[in-house]
């Protein structure tokens, strides 16, 4: 929890994997999981865990396709 002026304001840490690329003007929100081996689209907004292996673009983002077949 951290404070902003007068108010608590929630806070969670972001995981990122190893091996994942993402793209440029991105905003990954808190609380946010991306799995290893993931790319991420650029201008995607991240609301939601991302699994391993996989495509993900979007406002929000989602799951377009596998990296691996």
């Amino acid at each position: 929890m951290r404070r902003s002026g007068s108010k608590a304001v929630a806070s969670a840490a972001v995981t990122i994997g190893s091996n994942v690329f993402i793209g440029t003007g991105c905003t990954v929100l808190k609380g946010v999981t991306i799995g290893n081996d993931s790319v991420i689209g650029a201008g995607s907004v991240v609301t939601r865990d991302i699994p391993v292996g996989v495509v993900a673009a979007g406002n929000p983002c989602v799951v377009i396709r596998n990296v691996h077949g």
